[in-house]
């Protein structure tokens, strides 16, 4: 399945059958300084700033916002996107492939589109056509990463690879290692089609992927014997690994988890599996069986979480989460104002709010937006406003300004 590369390389040349060189560049060009006042302008914004120097909140007329402490552009999705700028002017006549979405947000693809940076396409499926890039081509990883078998690949092709994997997800991937080293499977809770999840299950021996506790518990209840294997392996077939066996796979195992997960559910998950070893092998044979999850939820999506937790308790009418549709961590901000029966609203991005007083949102779990009018009720109101790692200040403040527009009219 090939080996991951350690993400302390700063590039590494790799011989290939067209007689061209593979180079990985994983510290960016020393060019963060010359593309600064261009992420600035595109992407900071002058009033979500002074609305964090005091104290997050904002009142006009009947409209008062409550920023949540901590939300926005993490030092992952910063660091992705500032070398996908460094690299196009590092390249500036070379043809330049991006493997899927840097981020999940269209404002910060379409920038990149505009720069001349092309999307390797996919087809309905989740397929790939890489067929379109040349030896030379330089291919960016977006932050999520890369599979095995994409990056094995690209290095056969001899392409210029600008890595901007977050090294959260890394340290996922480091740990995934360890469990196929020791013939563990590896347990991910994550969605079995996000990328991140892709690429991490593709540096595991042996997989189950487990979106959430309550399949997670379906899993317990079959080691225990209460399921049938044919249900097993119907109800799983998209999330485990090829040659899949539950009866000879889930006797040994280790708990991973994609890093935008709630922390809270993989913790319950791991303490679910690991009292589901204590009863079928015993307390002298749980090490054998089960090995303790380390802390893998990154640290800004446990910052953005955690400032969550916090701001439902404020007296709110409602919440609006923003970032883009397809943004895992950004859904479970929703979640947690859905569990405090809050009003709350996902949406990504200013064109989202309007006409009037109408807008445009994505249910939780819902395949496609909808579009509710009226939402903003009249009376003075209090509105919660947060917004996924992958979403700038501008936007923010974008969805901020739309809201007075219509609410101080």
């Amino acid at each position: 399945m090939g080996s991951v590369k350690s993400n302390s390389i700063a590039s590494k040349n790799v011989p290939t059958v067209n007689g061209t060189a593979a180079k990985y560049y994983r510290k960016g060009f020393g060019l963060k300084k010359e593309v600064q006042g261009e992420l600035q302008q595109e992407y900071e914004s002058g009033l979500v700033k002074n609305l964090r120097q005091s104290g997050n909140s904002l009142t006009r007329d009947r409209i008062t916002i409550k920023l949540a402490e901590a939300f926005g552009f993490c030092w992952g999705v910063d660091r992705a996107v500032s070398m996908a700028y460094e690299a196009r002017r590092h390249f500036p006549d070379r043809q330049i492939w991006i493997t899927n979405e840097i981020i999940h947000n269209p404002v910060v693809n379409s920038n990149l589109r505009q720069m001349g940076i092309a999307f390797v396409p996919v087809a309905p499926s989740g397929s790939k056509d890489f067929s379109g890039i040349s030896p030379g081509d330089v291919v960016i990883l977006p932050a999520f990463g890369a599979s095995v078998q994409e990056m094995e690949l690209l290095e056969s092709m001899g392409c210029q690879i600008v890595d901007t994997t977050c090294p959260w997800v890394s340290r996922v991937w480091n740990r995934i290692g360890k469990y196929s080293q020791a013939e563990f499977t590896a347990i991910i809770h994550g969605k079995y089609n996000h990328e991140e999840t892709i690429a991490t299950s593709s540096r595991a021996g042996h997989y189950l992927i487990v979106q959430n506790l309550e399949e997670a518990e379906w899993v317990s209840r079959y080691i225990l014997g209460k399921h049938r294997r044919d249900h097993f392996l119907t109800k799983f077939r998209e999330a485990y690994s090829p040659g899949f066996d539950p009866d000879k796979h889930l006797s040994r195992l280790g708990i991973a988890n994609q890093t935008t997960m709630l922390k809270g559910e993989t913790e319950r998950i791991g303490k679910l599996f690991e009292q589901t070893m204590l009863r079928k092998y015993g307390p002298q044979q749980l090490d054998q069986h089960f090995l303790s999850p380390g802390d893998t939820i990154c640290d800004a999506t446990q910052e953005r979480q955690d400032a969550m937790l916090k701001l439902v308790e404020e007296p709110l009418n409602l919440i609006l989460v923003i970032g883009g549709y397809n943004s895992s961590n950004t859904g479970h901000l929703q979640e947690i104002a859905i569990k405090r029966n809050l009003p709350s609203y996902h949406i990504d991005g200013p064109d989202s709010i309007g006409p009037g007083n109408e807008i445009r949102h994505k249910p939780l779990h819902a395949q496609e937006p909808v579009v509710t009018s009226p939402w903003l009720p009249e009376g003075p109101l209090t509105i919660g406003i947060t917004a996924g790692a992958s979403t700038p200040d501008q936007v923010v403040a974008g969805v901020i300004g739309k809201i007075l527009e219509i609410g101080c009219a």
